[in-house]
């Protein structure tokens, strides 16, 4: 396994860390879900990456469930803050309420006393910025919480938390959680040029969009059974690519990966770990096997000829408009 530095700080990750978001508390059992997770763990996966809303909280405790028993200091647990978690006014957003009462949940469903990096995960137009961050920063002052993060902020409301934490003395921002592929480029133009400046790192989630850029969905026929394109919460994410154009698209790139004697899941997760400013790659996994599949892409790194012919293969139909940036984004 390959490890890389969050951001500009101290902190190792796993280039490829495994996330929970669809598959665990919701379309996979827990005897499925615990095994994905020490398949991740024997692969060399020491990274983690979770929140408190995925299947109605129910992904933290699995994962927690799961991770109970693992040596504390050789793992490294990532969750989330922002989206409703319960019926109340004060049960969502980034006020200071919300994330003090968000944090000790996850702990307890974690089984931790503490959490590696605790991202925003939206930004809340809603709450001052400032009170955001002087939560955060209390709760690393506690203890709780080691590192902050952020997840699908546009570059300035980036730029602005950053000014605000060095103003104000507060622990900064080390890492942005987008969503990055060959297909999803919109990060590019702003996103990454300003978390370079800043000392960011990008921790980048469907980096197969979806699962699309698999080749398990082929133009003019319908998706599997059971596959994400057939129904459940991802489905209303992965519509986009299922077009006759991107699938016919996605197949022209086969013949690059086996030139380098990678699968196309291989092949993509090693395109986003080409990529500058990319720390991480989130995988996830409804089957052990799955693992150890994606896992060999870590430490490829994609030579420029073939970074130009995926660029080719895949032609106008990559979306790269940075104005998506400032767009509410689904899940995760």
């Amino acid at each position: 396994m390959e490890f890389r530095h969050l951001g500009r700080s101290g902190l190792k990750i796993s280039a490829l860390t495994y996330g929970n978001w669809i598959t665990h508390g919701s379309q996979v059992d827990d005897t499925t879900a615990h095994a994905t997770i020490h398949a991740a763990l024997d692969a060399g996966i020491t990274t983690f990456d979770t929140a408190d809303v995925y299947a109605g909280t129910r992904a933290e405790e699995v994962m927690g469930a799961a991770l109970r028993g693992q040596r504390r200091e050789g793992v490294e647990i990532f969750t989330k803050v922002y989206w409703p978690t319960g019926p109340g006014v004060n049960d969502r957003g980034l006020s200071r309420k919300h994330i003090m009462e968000s944090c000790e949940a996850s702990l307890r469903r974690l089984q931790t006393d503490y959490v590696d990096l605790y991202q925003a995960h939206r930004y809340d137009y809603s709450t001052p910025l400032e009170e955001t961050l002087r939560a955060f920063d209390d709760l690393v002052r506690q203890g709780k919480v080691l590192y902050v993060g952020v997840s699908e902020w546009t570059a300035d409301e980036i730029r602005e938390a950053t000014r605000i934490a060095a103003d104000m003395g507060f622990d900064r921002i080390i890492s942005n959680q987008p969503q990055y592929s060959m297909l999803y480029r919109v990060i590019e133009a702003e996103v990454v040029p300003a978390c370079e400046e800043l000392g960011i790192g990008q921790i980048v989630w469907s980096p197969l969009a979806q699962g699309v850029l698999t080749g398990k969905y082929e133009p003019g026929r319908q998706p599997p059974a059971g596959s994400r394109a057939s129904g459940g919460e991802g489905a209303s994410i992965i519509e986009r690519w299922m077009r006759d154009d991107v699938l016919h698209a996605v197949q022209r790139l086969a013949p690059i990966a086996r030139d380098m004697d990678l699968t196309l899941s291989q092949l993509a997760i090693a395109w986003v770990l080409t990529n500058p400013n990319v720390a991480a790659a989130i995988i996830g996994a409804s089957r052990p096997e799955q693992i150890d599949e994606n896992v060999k892409a870590a430490g490829i790194t994609l030579p420029d000829d073939v970074m130009s012919a995926i660029d080719y293969a895949l032609g106008d139909l990559v979306i790269s408009d940075p104005s998506l940036t400032k767009s509410p984004n689904p899940r995760p």
